[in-house]
């Protein structure tokens, strides 16, 4: 894992400086506010989009599904973008492990997790400098659990092939190919993530399932999503979501503090 998880972002000059975080990036990882605070997430116009809009909104959409079809809601998990990144696709194996499980049960010990939405980032394993330029989305279709099919929606055409494969190994699915819609700017990517999420969960709705599930005619709306940020209300429901997210979240914090205290004590 990278030595400062720091807030991942869709901005191609975002480069945190080198050696531990900073009290703001800190921060932007701290559970309650992931979960809880909505300051810091207004949206403009160009504006990159970061790890925290991302999780706020898959929070909004979670529980608009809870509301209108509790139970796809209850085999659905849209999977902080954090720990799709740190926890799944770069950790050692029983942090993968750990973090999977949390998403895929429920309070009862049952896996019931048949689609996985999970946001995938390019910032590096090895390399403090890079720390994310894109963002696109990987959807885990698990409902044959021995044969679970991973399709990768790229709005960047195959920019981020390497780190969606990477993460589709670890989570044991094959490939499939899908189209969506290519972004004609340098900023919109974060938007095509939660805009086709949100039309992929329509589809998954439908009492008749889709053959195939592109995303070639998807429209983006980011005057919808700086309204969502602006104005969601958070409910005091629990959802799987938030306690899977803020768990982990809390661990990963756990981890980088004590490699802080390691690396001060050098």
């Amino acid at each position: 894992m990278p030595s400062t998880p720091a807030e991942l972002r869709d901005d191609a000059h975002y480069a945190p400086p080198r050696g531990t975080a900073s009290n703001a990036q800190v921060k932007a990882l701290d559970p309650q506010a992931s979960s809880h605070d909505r300051s810091g997430l207004a949206l403009d116009a160009t504006e990159w989009l970061g790890d925290r809009h991302i999780q706020r909104d898959y929070e909004l959409l979670a529980q608009e599904l809870q509301r209108e079809n509790p139970d796809l809601a209850a085999r659905t998990r849209l999977v902080d973008p954090l720990i799709a990144h740190y926890h799944l696709r770069l950790g050692a194996d029983n942090a993968a492990l750990r973090a999977f499980q949390r998403i895929v049960y429920d309070r009862n010990g049952n896996d019931t997790a048949d689609f996985l939405f999970l946001p995938v980032n390019d910032a590096s394993a090895t390399d403090p400098e890079r720390r994310g330029t894109h963002w696109s989305l990987l959807l885990v279709d698990r409902r044959e659990r021995e044969r679970p099919v991973a399709y990768h929606y790229d709005s960047a055409g195959r920019l981020n092939d390497q780190p969606a494969a990477q993460l589709a190994q670890r989570l044991g699915a094959r490939q499939e190919p899908v189209r969506i819609t290519q972004q004609q700017n340098r900023y919109d990517c974060g938007v095509f993530v939660l805009d086709g999420t949100r039309a992929l969960v329509g589809r998954l709705g439908q009492s008749r399932q889709p053959a195939r599930l592109h995303l070639d005619n998807l429209v983006i709306d980011r005057q919808a999503l700086q309204r969502r940020l602006g104005h969601g209300a958070v409910t005091g429901v629990a959802l799987p979501i938030s306690q899977a997210s803020d768990q982990a979240r809390a661990e990963l914090m756990a981890s980088f503090r004590s490699r802080e205290r390691s690396d001060a004590g050098r």
